[in-house]
C-alpha cells in the first residue's frame, strides 16, 4: 500500500535527506547482494545495516573540500560504520549509486503522482454526471457551433486524464530500473548477479545495458510524461479560463469568502488559480526539451546531464503534483451557471441549429448548395443585425415555408436532436 502524502512530502522526495537515505539503501543492497553470494562476510553486512547512517551537513562539509558527493558521502558513512566499511561500495561507480538510487526518486514521485491522478478522476467523473444533461454552446475557432453539454465537456476531459494515467503507469515500469555494473557497464569489478539479487531488493529491475550510467532516453521520456499531463491540466485550466470571461461566464472559479480580486476594482474574480496552471506548464514543458538534450552524452558518459537533472527532476515532479492538486479543487469546486450557459446558446435566435435546419430542407428535396445559401443568409443576417434573430428569419422565409412546417421548424431548433447519442460517450468512459 502506497502511504498517503500531504503535499510537502513531494518536495521531501527531493530533499538532501531523501536522496543520501537512497544512497544508502542502494549501498546496502549491494551489499546484502555481495553476502548472499559469498563475496563478503554476512557478519559485516550486519554490521553495516546496524551502524550506517549519515549527517546531511557532514556530507555536504566533505564535499565542500573534495569536491565529489559520493565521495563525501561514503567518508561521512564510513565515520559511523568502522572497519566494515570497507566492504561498502567494492566493485561499483558513483554512478551505480546515483542513477540507481534516483530511479528510487522517480519511482516514489510516479507512485504520489498517480495516486493524486485519482482524485483528479473522481472529481472529474462526479461533475460528468451532474452536469450530463446541462445544455450549452460547444465552439469551433471560439466560435459558436452547436450545442453540446457541460458533462460532455468533462467527458472529454476524464477520457484524456486516464489516457495520462496508462502513460503513467507504463513509464514506472520503464523507469524502475537499476544500474550496477561497474565503471563503463562491463561488469569488470562486479558480478552481474550483484546487480540482480541488489535490484530484486530495491524494486528495480536491471537496466537491459547501460553504459556508465543509465541512459537518458528513459528520464527524457518521463519528463515528457509529465509534460503532457501538464498540458492537459492547462488545456482544462484554459478552458475555465474561456469560460469565465465577463462576457461569457458560464463557469467560475470558487471565490472564497474574504477573498479579493483587485486592488484597485473591487468588482473583480479574476481566474487566479487557471493562470497559474498555466504558467506552471509552460515551465515543465521547457523542461522537456532539457531531457532530450540530455540524451546525447559523450561515449560512456560524461556528467552534462547532472546539472540538468538537479534543476528539472525536482521541478516538474513537485509542479505537476501541486498541479494536479489545484486543478483537483478546481474541478470540485466549480461554479456552474446553466442560466448563462442557455443564454448564450440563444444568442442571436439559434443560429447554432443552421446545420439541422440546413439538412432537414435537404430531406425535404431542396438542392443543397441552395439550402445552404438560404440558410447561410439567414443567419448571417441575425449574426449581423441588433436583436438579430435566426429562428425568426428561417420561420418567415418563402422558400423555407414552402418546404417545412412549423413544427418542422420547432424540431429543428430542438437541442435534445444533439444530446441523442451522449449515453454512447458515458458508457465507454463508465459514467
Amino acid at each position: 500500500m502506497i502511504e498517503r502524502y500531504t503535499l510537502p512530502e513531494m518536495g521531501k522526495i527531493w530533499t538532501d535527506e531523501y536522496r543520501f537515505q537512497t544512497w544508502l539503501e542502494v549501498e546496502i543492497a549491494v551489499c546484502e547482494a555481495q553476502a548472499e553470494l559469498g563475496s563478503i562476510p554476512s557478519v559485516a553486512v550486519d554490521e553495516i545495516k546496524a551502524k550506517a547512517k549519515f549527517d546531511v551537513q557532514r556530507v555536504l562539509e566533505i564535499e565542500a573540500e573534495v569536491r565529489h558527493d559520493v565521495i563525501a558521502f561514503l567518508t561521512n558513512v564510513n565515520e559511523y560504520v568502522g572497519d566494515a566499511g570497507r566492504y561498502i561500495h567494492l566493485g561499483l561507480t558513483s554512478s551505480d549509486v546515483l542513477d540507481t538510487a534516483l530511479s528510487l526518486q522517480l519511482v516514489a514521485s510516479l507512485n504520489l503522482i498517480l495516486q493524486y491522478l485519482e482524485d483528479l478522476i473522481q472529481a472529474i467523473r462526479y461533475q460528468a454526471q451532474q452536469h450530463r444533461y446541462t445544455v450549452m454552446v460547444g465552439r469551433s475557432h471560439g466560435i459558436h457551433a452547436e450545442p453540446i453539454t457541460f458533462g460532455f465537456k468533462l467527458a472529454g476531459w476524464l477520457a484524456e486524464v486516464l489516457r495520462n494515467r496508462e502513460r503513467l503507469v507504463r513509464l514506472r515500469k520503464d523507469i524502475a530500473v537499476g544500474k550496477i555494473s561497474g565503471a563503463v557497464g562491463t561488469y569488470a569489478n562486479i558480478d552481474p548477479k550483484v546487480e540482480a539479487i541488489s535490484c530484486q531488493i530495491l524494486g528495480l529491475e536491471p537496466d537491459t545495458a547501460s553504459t556508465q550510467v543509465i541512459s537518458r532516453d528513459r528520464h527524457a521520456e518521463f519528463v515528457q510524461q509529465l509534460a503532457i499531463l501538464a498540458a492537459s491540466i492547462e488545456r482544462f485550466a484554459v478552458e475555465i479560463r474561456n469560460l469565465q470571461r465577463t462576457d461569457v461566464l458560464e463557469v467560475e472559479e470558487f471565490f472564497a469568502k474574504g477573498q479579493k480580486g483587485s486592488s484597485a476594482m473591487p468588482h473583480k474574480r479574476n481566474p487566479i488559480r487557471s493562470e497559474r496552471l498555466t504558467g506552471m506548464a509552460r515551465i515543465i514543458r521547457s523542461h522537456a526539451v532539457a531531457a532530450v538534450e540530455n540524451i546525447a552524452l559523450w561515449h560512456e558518459r560524461d556528467i552534462s546531464h547532472s546539472s540538468v537533472e538537479r534543476v528539472i527532476l525536482p521541478d516538474c515532479c513537485i509542479l505537476t503534483h501541486f498541479m494536479i492538486k489545484e486543478i483537483t479543487e478546481l474541478v470540485k469546486n466549480l461554479q456552474v451557471y446553466p442560466q448563462n450557459m442557455e443564454r448564450n446558446m440563444n444568442v442571436y435566435g439559434g443560429v447554432i441549429f443552421s446545420q439541422k435546419v440546413l439538412l432537414t430542407l435537404v430531406e425535404k428535396g431542396l438542392a443543397r448548395e441552395e439550402a445552404y445559401k438560404i440558410v447561410q443568409s439567414c443567419a448571417h443576417q441575425a449574426w449581423n443585425t441588433t436583436n438579430g434573430n435566426f429562428y425568426h428569419l428561417i420561420s418567415n422565409n418563402a422558400q423555407v415555408k414552402e418546404l417545412l412546417s412549423s413544427e418542422d421548424i420547432e424540431s429543428c431548433f430542438d437541442p435534445k436532436h444533439h444530446l441523442k447519442h451522449l449515453d454512447t460517450i458515458y458508457q465507454r468512459l463508465d459514467i
